[in-house]
């Protein structure tokens, strides 16, 4: 499991040229499975989302292909971590230790 912080590297007008196709990129990850939750922080200096993958490689690539990225409006964050304990909702997602 991974979060990944975005962080806003350009004035909130630029983000928001381009938020459109940033909500569309979000909608297809979600519709893969990909993405368990996101949002703004607060304040809104970026966002968070909770994501699944099978490896930090494919994440990499995943927040790449943001259209947030290409405009130059946003840097990603990637932390990896073992869910070992999670909410009834998550169980599938739920990890032991080695």
């Amino acid at each position: 499991m991974f979060v990944l912080e975005l962080t806003y590297t350009a004035p909130l007008d630029a983000v928001d040229a381009v938020l459109e196709a940033h909500l569309a990129w979000l909608d297809e990850q979600y519709e893969k499975g990909r993405f368990l939750a996101s949002g703004r922080k607060n304040p809104r200096d970026g966002g968070v989302i909770l994501a699944v993958a099978e490896d930090r490689a494919r994440i990499e690539e995943i927040a790449a292909s943001d259209p947030f990225v290409a405009a130059g409006v946003c840097a990603y964050r990637v932390t990896e971590f073992t869910a070992t304990k999670t909410a009834p909702e998550l169980e599938r997602y739920r990890e032991t230790l080695a």
